[in-house]
C-alpha cells in the first residue's frame, strides 16, 4: 500500500541521511519511477525533503527532520505489531513497512513488539465456511493514491449489466467488505460506491477533490451499507420469539434481525428481513420451536405449503418413493 511505503521511505531517509531513487527502489522493491513518485509525494505531504542533482546528489531531509517514535508507549508498540504477524491479513507491503519501523522503536520496546507479531492468528473463516480471500483488485493502489493526494480521477467502470462507462469522480475513501473492495466517491449525481474489481481504468487529474467538511468515511459507509442492505432484503416478516431463541436468531440473521419489545405473554417481538417471501419462509420454517410468525400473509402461505410438503414426505402415513418396502 502507498501509505506503508511512504512511512518506510521516511524512516529510510532518517536512517541514511541521503538516498537515491535507485536505493529506494531496491530497498522497497519498487521501480525507480515509483520511488521518485513516492519521494515527490513525501514533499507534497509536508515532509521537508529536497533533491540535489549531480554526482553525490540524492534526496535529503531539510535540517535532518525526523519522525519521533519515542512517544510510543509499550502498549501502543505491541498493538501496532500485533496486527502484522506472519498469519495476519495485512498486505505484504504493510508487513515489510512495519519490519522497518521496528528498527526505529526505542530499544526497550523492540523485543515486545517482535513478540507481539507472532502472538496472534486471524482466521477469516467461520466454522464450516470456505476461506474468504481478499485479493487486492487492479487499480487499488492508484485509487488509494488519488484518495491520499485528494485529486479527481477519470474512472472507467463496468456495471453489473456489463455496460462500460467513463466519468470523472471525486475519490473520498476506500472500504474493504468481505472479499470485495469499494471506492466511495462524489459524482455529479451525488455520493456513489464503485466495486473496485469492476474498474477498468484510472486516470488521475490535477483537479482537487471537493469534500464536504462534515464527511466521515466510516459514518458514510454505515449509511451506504444500511441502504444496500435494505434494498437487498425488502421483505419483512413479523413474529414473536421465545426469549431463549433470540440468540439463535441473532446468529442466523445478523443485521437482518430487528428486536422489539416484550409481549404480554413474555415473548419478544421481532422483524426479520429477506429478499423474497418464499426464501424467507424457508429460513423461518426450521425455527418453529422459537418463533410464531404473524405476517405478512404471503410468508404465512409459504410456511403452510412447506409444512404440508414436510408432513406428506416425512409424516407417519407417508407414501411414495421414499417409503421402504417390507
Amino acid at each position: 500500500m502507498r501509505a506503508d511505503r511512504l512511512m518506510a521511505l521516511l524512516l529510510l531517509l532518517q536512517r541514511r541521511g541521503r538516498v537515491t531513487a535507485a536505493e529506494v527502489a531496491r530497498e522497497l522493491e519498487v521501480s525507480e519511477r515509483t520511488a521518485r513518485r513516492d519521494l515527490d509525494a513525501l514533499g507534497m505531504a509536508g515532509v521537508p525533503v529536497y533533491s540535489v542533482q549531480g554526482r553525490g546528489g540524492g534526496w535529503h531531509l531539510v535540517g535532518g527532520a525526523r519522525t519521533d517514535l519515542s512517544g510510543l508507549t509499550a502498549g501502543e508498540a505491541r498493538a501496532l505489531f500485533l496486527v502484522a504477524g506472519p498469519a495476519s491479513s495485512v498486505t505484504p507491503a504493510a508487513k515489510a513497512a512495519l519490519r522497518k519501523l521496528v528498527r526505529a522503536l526505542p530499544e526497550p520496546f523492540r523485543e515486545q513488539a517482535e513478540a507481539a507479531a507472532a502472538a496472534l492468528v486471524t482466521d477469516p473463516r467461520g466454522w464450516g465456511a470456505s476461506q474468504v480471500e481478499r485479493r487486492p483488485p487492479p487499480f487499488l493502489d492508484e485509487l488509494q493514491d488519488a484518495v491520499i493526494r485528494s485529486v479527481q480521477v477519470r474512472l472507467g467502470y463496468v456495471d453489473r449489466e456489463h455496460v462500460g462507462t467513463e466519468r470523472t469522480v471525486h475519490p473520498l475513501g476506500i472500504v474493504a467488505k468481505g472479499p470485495a473492495w469499494y471506492l466511495v466517491a462524489g459524482t455529479e449525481a451525488g455520493r456513489r460506491t464503485f466495486r473496485i474489481d469492476r474498474v477498468s481504468s484510472v486516470d488521475p487529474t490535477a483537479d482537487p477533490v471537493h469534500r464536504s467538511e462534515d464527511f466521515h468515511l466510516a459514518g458514510s459507509w454505515r449509511e451506504i451499507a444500511d441502504e444496500i442492505e435494505r434494498r437487498r432484503t425488502p421483505v419483512e416478516a413479523y413474529a414473536t420469539c421465545a426469549t431463549h431463541g433470540i440468540g439463535v436468531l441473532r446468529m442466523g440473521f445478523g443485521t437482518r434481525l430487528d428486536v422489539g419489545g416484550a409481549t404480554a405473554d413474555g415473548r419478544v417481538e421481532v422483524v426479520i428481513r429477506g429478499n423474497d417471501e418464499h426464501k424467507l419462509a424457508g429460513e423461518l420454517a426450521g425455527l418453529v420451536d422459537y418463533l410464531e410468525v404473524t405476517g405478512p400473509a404471503g410468508v404465512l402461505e409459504h410456511l403452510a405449503a412447506i409444512g404440508t410438503v414436510l408432513v406428506e414426505r416425512y409424516g407417519p402415513q407417508r407414501q411414495g418413493p421414499f417409503t421402504a418396502e417390507r
